[in-house]
């Protein structure tokens, strides 16, 4: 089972947690999505902590969501009987009078559900708290399991506590004895100590008001004819990945998870990259979730600065700046995969992409909500700054968007993205009645396209390419039409797209480059890369290519439907940080795009 990621996940939009096929948990970071792990053993199977539950002479025979939620059921059976262990997190909506829908508690509720006879059950309680970084102890008090560690950082010492509820024998629970189960238990897990003492009662009513919770949110998500499911259980993951306090959307929920086994390619992802916002914002939209994506854009605005200080490709979720890395070399990483990461040194990168991204999403919102008077002011200051920014640096090398470590180049996508900041700026001149800006605008505008299309095509390639005076291809510029530099129909776009799937492909999937970096050679295919050629196929005409590559992709799928953000190109097995929020929004994405002629007929019958 430890060939792929047999994962589900259970989230509330705070944090999450990911359980194994065998029902156990195998990462979790409490409070929130970005704190330290209490359990970690997807990233050390012997230090980094677990909670499993397990049947004396039976085992696991399925594990499914519950229909339209992140409700999660692994079902039990053997001779003694069966049971089954409901996993969420809680989350309700607004009842009006006390709280509100992102004020949601970091908490993880196990409810095992007797089906018949009496199995013998045994629950093993094995959290490691802040990464394992020092040691924990359990101990029991008169009502719950109180997790503590405590160790000596470089900045002084640090404490953090667990709690652990149960009407289970709490010290079988310690010390991972068996017990028989003659009717439904509860254990909930806690970062906070409990004001009300959880029993059974209190657990049956949170679970009814989560289920009704994700019912009611699945029933707002306006789905396409075709895809439903893939894009429902798509839509689910991504509403947990975004952090409820802020509105910030995390690329993933884990740390480290590697793109190739054994390499070097691992870092932290429970930040907010800027350039997911543009899908992201359209995306939501499109599946009738505008207040998710308000929440995101007002996020960006708050976060992104108004003047002189450098715009970020990527930010903590409360729109922290530092985001120092670190190793932690106690924890031997995924199947020894090390080392194992938190922070991400990328946040200092020079990345010009990042310029075309904000406008983008700033343009979008303008056309799609009413502004005050006052915001549009904010607005129009930050779209002079960022434009300022892009006359300074647009002819200088940057990182590029796979934030290559090494030396500096003229990456041909940077460029694509810094002509997308003045065309979008110059539109939203256009809509704020700032017609002399715009008119002065457009020879930068007309400068910088002419620059991309004389040294991003490369005549001896055929193609445009990775960077100015390369050979070497870039699954990026599949996006070159979509963001409207250049037609779908093309011919240098169609040639760019027929290329890059001829040399960047194996298979239906698809490199972001093939090319040596700073680490070495690429190994494996970057999943949202092979939607991206999905969705280029279809806007040279080529639909039914466009289909089949995607089903492919929809069976590569794991087992919930979810994906990590890497594919291994022989078995198809996922790699990368999981589940990653860009590969499902770009699923959405292509999803909407192949059924968009059966929508159009539904809606016209």
């Amino acid at each position: 089972m430890a060939d792929d990621y047999h994962l589900g996940v259970i989230g509330n939009g705070r944090t999450c947690a990911l359980v194994d096929a065998m029902g156990s948990i195998v990462f979790c970071c409490l409070p929130d999505f970005d704190s330290g792990t209490v359990f970690a053993s997807l990233l050390d199977e012997h230090k980094g902590g677990s909670f499993r539950i397990e049947m004396i002479g039976g085992k696991v025979v399925g594990q499914l969501y519950e229909r339209n939620t992140n409700v999660l059921v692994t079902s039990f059976e053997g001779e003694d009987g069966a049971f089954d262990v409901v996993d969420f997190m809680p989350r309700y909506t607004a009842d009006g009078r006390a709280g509100a829908e992102n004020d949601v508690g970091p908490d993880v509720v196990r409810k095992l559900c007797l089906l018949r006879g009496t199995p013998r059950v045994r629950v093993v309680y094995d959290p490691k708290l802040d990464y394992a970084r020092g040691e924990t102890r359990v101990v029991r008090e008169p009502t719950r399991l109180k997790a503590m560690t405590e160790w000596q950082s470089e900045h002084g010492p640090v404490y953090e506590s667990l709690y652990l509820w149960t009407d289970l024998d709490a010290a079988a629970v310690q010390s991972a004895d068996e017990t028989v189960l003659e009717q439904n238990r509860f254990l909930l897990l806690s970062y906070h100590d409990k004001v009300q003492i959880p029993d059974l009662d209190l657990v049956d009513l949170m679970l009814q008001r989560t289920r009704a919770y994700w019912l009611l949110w699945s029933a707002r998500t306006h789905l396409p004819v075709q895809y439903r499911r893939e894009v429902m259980r798509c839509a689910l993951a991504l509403k947990m990945l975004q952090f409820g306090p802020t509105g910030a959307l995390l690329a993933a929920a884990t740390t480290s998870l590697p793109e190739s086994l054994g390499g070097e390619r691992h870092w932290d992802y429970r930040f907010c990259w800027l350039r997911d916002a543009s899908m992201t914002v359209t995306v939501l939209h499109h599946i009738g979730h505008p207040t998710m994506a308000t929440r995101f854009i007002d996020w960006v605005l708050r976060t992104v600065p108004t003047r002189n200080d450098s715009l970020q490709i990527m930010y903590g979720i409360r729109g922290e700046r530092e985001l120092t890395e670190k190793i932690l070399g106690h924890l031997s990483g995924y199947q020894g995969s090390h080392p194992v990461r938190v922070g991400n040194a990328a946040f200092t990168q020079e990345q010009h992409d990042i310029f075309g991204v904000v406008m983008d999403v700033i343009h979008k919102d303008l056309t799609m909500r009413q502004r005050t008077p006052e915001s549009l002011d904010r607005i129009w200051t930050r779209v002079r700054s960022i434009v300022r920014r892009v006359a300074a640096s647009w002819q200088e090398p940057d990182r590029g968007i796979w934030e290559i470590r090494g030396e500096k180049r003229h990456f041909v996508f940077s460029k694509v993205l810094c002509w997308v900041a003045i065309d979008r700026a110059i539109r939203i001149a256009e809509l704020l009645d700032k017609h002399a800006w715009a008119d002065k605008t457009r020879q930068l505008l007309n400068e910088i396209h002419a620059d991309v299309c004389e040294r991003g095509w490369n005549p001896d390639k055929g193609a445009f390419v990775q960077s100015y005076g390369a050979s070497d291809l870039d699954a990026s510029n599949l996006l070159m039409a979509e963001y409207g530099i250049i037609a779908p129909s093309d011919p240098k776009f169609i040639a760019t797209v027929e290329r890059s799937q001829k040399e960047l492909c194996i298979d239906g999937l698809m490199f972001r480059y093939r090319n040596c970096d700073d680490f070495g050679t690429p190994e494996s295919a970057f999943t949202v890369c092979s939607f991206w050629l999905v969705k280029a196929l279809a806007s040279i005409g080529r639909r039914e290519e466009a289909r089949t590559l995607f089903e492919s992709l929809l069976r590569a799928a794991n087992g919930h439907g979810l994906y990590g953000e890497d594919l291994d190109f022989r078995t198809r097995r996922h790699l990368g940080n999981f589940p990653q929020a860009y590969s499902h929004l770009a699923l959405i994405d292509c999803a909407l795009v192949l059924s968009r002629e059966e929508d159009n007929e539904m809606i016209h019958t």
